[in-house]
């Protein structure tokens, strides 16, 4: 786990990066006011600064994320039912004796049972899965999250309201229509990862079981359903906001996300580059703006670094002090790796309110199978959760499309 001082000193490592990056792009546009172009040998030390912030802010945002990560609460169900819950877990996780867990869930008449077998875990072991969950998936811990204890769920949304109108004090009062309403639904679907173990392992009393599944589970969960946040398309994974239909912003109803073009296919424009950021912060309404957050991947970042005002500051941000994000004409920068590069007609930038924009959707319960005998020596731990997800508000979220229509 990464301490204070070691991210401390990566904090300062990456100012200092930062700072160099600054000095080689102001020397850069300098040559290019005074030149056709800028110096090759320029050209090469900002690029070569560039990834070196990057690698930087990299190396930082591990250190976070290690430090960010949550001991394992005690939370859950009280009580002797939680107990045995626990201690039986223990015991199919290290030995495979399944007798006191079925015992216990026929008791619980529980729900959840999986035809495929499979016992759920401890509830703090999923809430502790939960959490890291929202620490490593970058959609995740900006998007709004429902938990149900169904397979599907249905959310309705007024998409006209009543009537309404002003009246005198002795005017005849017409009757206001009644309100249309439609419906959102949001399935979720099965999300699995499968760790092994050794016999020794297993053996070992001193390691804690609950906090080794937690962690050989967390990256291949928010490896998965990151990517489905932004591009899946709704086949047997959530659907991601990038799958939704697009329009241009001018021209935006419901159901559909609106786009701000760049005017230059694959790039920002070559002149007052940033108007689209600020043409897209305002195609959003106000009561999404307080809220709102830049999303995009770390080469599409980089690029917009090296964008200045009038005044020649730049609109890119470091953060304040480790832990915060970096910030971009006012807003957060979430860094989602999921996004799609620069590219012609490419829509590499999302900004919005993602908490009234997108909706995750987690089934309540995590199973683990224990499978002792398809890779022996090791034991496998076949572990499942139930992730749903879908955009909920279309006025929400905007583009940046690169192109010109």
């Amino acid at each position: 786990m990464g301490t204070a001082t070691d991210v401390a000193e990566a904090f300062d490592d990456f100012m200092s990066a930062f700072e160099a990056f600054r000095e080689a792009n102001d020397e850069r546009l300098a040559q290019i006011e005074t030149q056709v172009s800028a110096d090759v040998v320029t050209e090469e030390k900002m690029n070569r600064i560039n990834r070196a912030v990057d690698e930087q802010k990299r190396h930082l945002d591990a250190l976070l994320l290690k430090g960010a990560r949550p001991a394992l609460g005690g939370g859950g169900f009280s009580g002797l039912q939680a107990s045995e819950h626990k201690s039986g877990f223990d015991a199919y996780m290290r030995k495979g004796e399944e007798l006191g867990l079925r015992q216990l869930e026929e008791k619980a008449l529980s729900v959840s049972s999986d035809p495929d077998g499979g016992f759920l875990v401890p509830e703090e072991l999923s809430t502790e899965i939960g959490k890291r969950l929202a620490t490593v998936s970058p959609i995740r811990s900006i998007a709004s999250i429902r938990q149900v204890s169904a397979s599907l769920y249905k959310k309705p949304f007024a998409s006209t309201g009543p009537a309404t109108g002003w009246v005198g004090e002795t005017d005849i009062r017409p009757q206001t229509a009644a309100p249309g309403l439609q419906e959102l639904q949001f399935p979720t679907m099965e999300l699995y990862a499968m760790p092994a173990a050794t016999s020794t392992l297993l053996e070992d009393a001193a390691i804690n079981l609950d906090i080794w599944i937690a962690e050989e589970v967390e990256t291949a969960f928010a490896e998965q359903e990151s990517a489905a946040f932004v591009n899946g398309d709704g086949v047997n994974k959530p659907t991601g906001f990038l799958a939704a239909p697009t329009v241009a912003e001018s021209a935006w109803i419901w159901g559909n996300l609106g786009y701000v073009t760049t005017g230059v296919d694959g790039a920002l424009a070559a002149s007052d580059g940033a108007d689209v950021l600020i043409d897209t912060i305002y195609a959003l309404k106000a009561g999404y703006r307080q809220n709102a957050s830049f999303v995009m991947n770390r080469k599409v970042q980089a690029e917009l670094r090296k964008l200045k005002d009038a005044d020649g500051n730049y609109l890119w941000q470091a953060p304040a002090s480790f832990g915060q994000p970096a910030m971009l004409m006012g807003f957060p920068v979430v860094e989602a790796e999921d996004m799609p590069d620069i590219a012609n007609d490419s829509l590499s930038i999302a900004f919005g309110d993602f908490r009234r924009g997108y909706l995750v959707v987690d089934r309540t319960g995590v199973r683990v199978l224990r499978d002792p005998y398809s890779a022996k020596p090791y034991v496998l731990f076949y572990t499942t959760r139930r992730v749903g997800g879908g955009v909920q508000d279309y006025d929400a979220i905007k583009l940046i499309k690169f192109g010109t229509a």
